[in-house]
């Protein structure tokens, strides 16, 4: 069977990069912790709205100056004045990616807040990967899944904004219209065997860097792991096998 082919943005992201681990856990300690049984395993990590609330701000500082990545996953959504003016905030903090939802006031919002340059890269979330077809039909939208992430790409695109959340189903189709343009982050990531939990549209980690994916964002499969590092080092293998992507 031919191996596919392997677009990717024009960033291009270590190995180990592309592997980030959500800290989805409720205090800094518990976070510190797992970031501590890891250890050089994983270089980028993602602090969500439950750590984030619970002091992992504070938390994310510390990472940075442990020469960790991070990935702010806020997903903000406001009046565009109070959008810019969160962004301005956490473009202070020295992380690497925010996101916040890809509504064309947001994405224009947020890119004042952090200008072309930044170190901070803004990440628009498309759709999220517990929605289906049936679940965008009960709040009220008109059409499916692909349609509005593929909307919603271009709209990204056109706001200036560096990247886009988007699940791996949709990845390829999106590479393929916009080429390198974007950073593609997919989470439900879930490696075979394992259980998808609250999510609807899943992938591996091979199929989601194959479909176009430049980072995969894993939580539980790995923080939930009996063995941490075996899992995370499981996930890069899978990846580091592909054809034409090296060891980076």
């Amino acid at each position: 069977m031919m191996q596919p082919s392997l677009p990717s943005s024009s960033v291009a992201p270590s190995l180990r990069d592309r592997l980030i681990v959500a800290l989805d856990v409720t205090s800094p300690a518990d976070a510190q912790a797992l970031v501590k049984r890891l250890g050089d395993s994983v270089s980028f990590y993602k602090i969500g709205m439950e750590l984030a609330y619970g002091g992992g701000l504070d938390f994310a500082r510390e990472l940075i100056d442990a020469g960790k990545k991070v990935f702010l996953d806020l997903k903000l959504h406001d009046i565009p004045n109070t959008v810019t003016k969160a962004v301005a905030q956490i473009e202070k903090f020295g992380a690497d990616f925010l996101t916040v939802h890809a509504y064309p006031q947001t994405l224009a919002a947020a890119r004042l807040g952090a200008p072309q340059g930044s170190r901070l890269k803004i990440l628009g979330v498309s759709v999220l990967t517990s929605y289906d077809d049936a679940d965008l039909a009960a709040a009220g939208y008109g059409c499916g899944v692909a349609e509005l992430v593929a909307r919603r790409a271009v709209q990204t695109r056109d706001a200036g904004i560096d990247g886009l959340v988007l699940s791996a189903a949709e990845a390829a189709a999106v590479r393929a219209r916009l080429g390198p343009e974007l950073i593609l982050v997919t989470p439900g990531i879930r490696p075979q065997g394992v259980d998808t939990g609250d999510q609807k549209r899943v992938a591996t980690p091979a199929l989601a860097i194959a479909a176009g994916a430049d980072h995969l964002v894993v939580g539980r499969p790995v923080t939930q792991a009996e063995d941490p590092v075996r899992a995370a080092e499981a996930i890069l293998a899978e990846i580091a096998a592909l054809p034409g992507l090296g060891q980076g």
